[in-house]
């Protein structure tokens, strides 16, 4: 594994973030419970994420404002721009592989 200073890694990181971060919103089509179903972990997820490193450094970054930096947008307008109704098919094997739920 090549080795990389720490500030290098350090962008390296954040340009990958960024890219992820682009490429979710950019896929409104995929829903958050999928996400969940075939990977574990969703926006929601991510925003979460980002929450607990901004106050694990003494920071205040709320949830409602990270799901906005995650969604592009505030979270109650991406639901109901893009947000579908999960299928019966979807909260099943949401249920199956969470069952303690997300």
């Amino acid at each position: 594994m090549k080795a990389f200073d720490a500030q290098t890694t350090l962008e390296l990181e954040a340009a990958a973030f960024r890219r992820l971060v682009e490429h979710l919103r950019s896929r409104t089509d995929v829903q958050n419970i999928d996400l969940m179903n075939l990977a574990g972990f969703c926006r929601n997820c991510l925003s979460n994420w980002m929450a607990e490193a901004a106050t694990a450094k003494g920071l205040e970054l709320s949830k409602d404002e990270a799901r906005e930096i995650v969604y592009g947008m505030p979270y109650r307008e991406w639901q109901a721009k893009y947000q579908k109704e999960a299928t019966a098919e979807q909260q099943a094997a949401f249920e199956k592989s969470h069952p303690h739920g997300h």
